[in-house]
């Protein structure tokens, strides 16, 4: 008879959530005015009123000025760009001074007043870190296209004319001023509604390089923390080295998990998933609502939750060795066998099933055995294949791995 999980009593809820945690979701739950139909004349008095319209500001700065303003204090935070991985290699931000040689269009970078003439950068990371860069002295030119005569040169050793074009040259700015936004939670909205829809860079940004420069704070600093965790980095097939050795830094960038904060965002996918009971819409904005919360996260919150990672891994692995995170299937060759690589919606099942299980962590490692084999016979009769992902990810499918593979090591721990 299959024994399935309960979910631990509510005095034990404690010892798998950070103390933020235990009510993030109460505002959320009481929260239906979104679901509310009205009438057209409730829409056009919502109208009316300004509700939902963002309100702008359009400026235009001599390029010299823009980047000296960078250097004031609280005059923009760029700790989103800084945390984001490199993209532009020397080649794309020399094409971008080449514009402004020639004067083609560039175009304008987006700005959120977060408080007065206080900004942070929503779309426009990339350009502005040129520009930073090719003033400060740190581009050389190279790659260019109509003035391949300037090649290896710094703006400081530029001709005359030349430089004094382009620091004649304007960048223009879009800026979401303070007042479109109520709450916290609609600051956040607006933001990645602005970033998502009017994001113009060169390269496609991934959805966690999105909430990697909209909701920075302690917490996201640990995310990127934790996806340096050498156990995860190895599962996953992440090299594992120094971030401060260029040469290192060219061989990370043809890791996808690393370029696009894949892998970050694996590390969010555990932390909200543990909250799979509250999960409503789908994936990503689950992970975005998680991500809106936590900057309500304490010190201790993220102190806890961190450890709760890897304490979680770390039992994981002791379990599963070289196989972590690479479920058991029926390969090409119709025998049964871990998987070559490791799939996300297992490695959701594991991660969430073994944090919820810590305080037994010493009894799982006795009877690892048990485990393994319990594990294989569970995804042997995995006939839909959810642990290999192919379910659409929704709200059912999700709970049903998670709660099944809870209820496996449920099973292991209550044997005799």
């Amino acid at each position: 008879m299959t024994r399935h999980y309960k979910h631990p009593q509510e005095k034990e809820i404690n010892k798998y959530f950070s103390p933020s945690e235990l009510n993030m979701w109460e505002k959320s739950k009481k929260d239906k005015s979104h679901d509310k139909k009205m009438s057209d004349d409730e829409i056009n008095t919502k109208y009316e009123s300004g509700n939902s319209r963002i309100l702008m500001e359009f400026n235009r700065e001599k390029l010299p000025l823009f980047v000296e303003a960078l250097t004031k204090p609280d005059y923009m935070d760029l700790r989103p760009f800084f945390q984001r991985r490199p993209r532009w290699k020397p080649e794309q931000q020399s094409l971008l001074i080449e514009s402004f040689i020639i004067n083609l269009p560039v175009p304008p970078v987006i700005l959120y007043e977060k408080t007065y003439n206080s900004y942070e950068v929503i779309d426009g990371q990339q350009r502005i870190s040129a520009l930073k860069d090719f003033y400060e002295d740190r581009l050389i030119l190279t790659g260019l296209q109509l003035w391949p005569e300037l090649n290896g040169r710094k703006y400081s050793n530029l001709p005359t004319e030349i430089k004094a074009g382009i620091d004649r040259r304007t960048l223009s700015s879009i800026v979401v001023i303070t007042e479109s936004a109520k709450t916290v939670e609609d600051a956040m909205y607006i933001k990645r509604l602005t970033f998502e829809r009017l994001n113009t860079g060169g390269v496609k940004l991934s959805n966690q390089e999105i909430r990697n420069c909209l909701y920075h704070g302690q917490f996201n600093d640990s995310l990127i923390e934790l996806a340096d965790d050498p156990t995860f980095k190895n599962a996953w097939g992440i090299p594992d080295s120094d971030r401060n050795d260029p040469a290192q830094e060219k061989e990370d960038e043809k890791n996808n998990y690393y370029m696009k904060m894949e892998d970050v965002e694996l590390i969010l996918r555990f932390f909200a998933l543990r909250h799979y009971e509250n999960f409503k819409g789908n994936l990503e904005n689950f992970m975005n609502l998680y991500m809106i919360k936590s900057l309500d996260f304490s010190q201790e919150d993220t102190a806890f939750l961190k450890s709760i990672f890897k304490q979680t891994i770390n039992i994981a692995y002791d379990i599963y060795g070289g196989h972590l995170f690479r479920p058991y299937i029926l390969n090409q060759s119709k025998n049964w066998d871990w998987a070559d690589k490791p799939l996300k919606a297992y490695y959701d099942a594991v991660m969430v099933a073994f944090s919820k299980n810590l305080p037994n962590a010493q009894i799982l490692k006795q009877r690892k055995n048990q485990v393994i084999e319990a594990t294989q016979e569970l995804l042997k009769s995995d006939k839909s294949e959810l642990f290999r992902g192919k379910g659409k990810n929704t709200k059912a499918d999700i709970q049903k791995r998670l709660t099944l593979f809870e209820g496996m090591l449920s099973q292991v721990i209550m044997s005799k």
